[in-house]
């Protein structure tokens, strides 16, 4: 379900797309069944847009990547999940506003 500026990563494609990313990465771990993650995915393809070459937006699927959701200890979602040189450096958990979302995108590429 990703479009626009959002990347779509699964176990395959993790490592190369968040692990070695030149930029700040959010993932975005959630499901197509979840409502909370549907309203959040218009809000990270805006944050995406607005912070161009500096933000890089994934999506992972948990029902499709199990195993990514168990790395990272997710247990509820969405989940947002910053990355910084492939390391977790913050996390978001339950949907939230667009200015909720752009502070730490700020706070984190400050």
């Amino acid at each position: 379900m990703a479009s626009g500026k959002t990347v779509e990563v699964g176990e395959e494609t993790f490592e190369t797309e968040v692990g070695k990313a030149a930029t700040l990465v959010l993932a975005d771990f959630w499901a197509p069944w979840c409502g909370p993650c549907r309203i959040v995915g218009p809000i990270l393809e805006e944050v995406a847009a607005g912070n161009d070459g500096k933000l890089k937006v994934v999506k992972v699927n948990v029902d499709d990547n199990p195993g990514l959701a168990q790395r990272f200890g997710v247990r509820g979602i969405p989940t947002l999940v910053f990355f910084k040189g492939g390391s977790e450096v913050d996390r978001m958990v339950g949907a939230a506003p667009k200015d909720q979302i752009q502070k730490r995108v700020d706070k984190l590429i400050g």
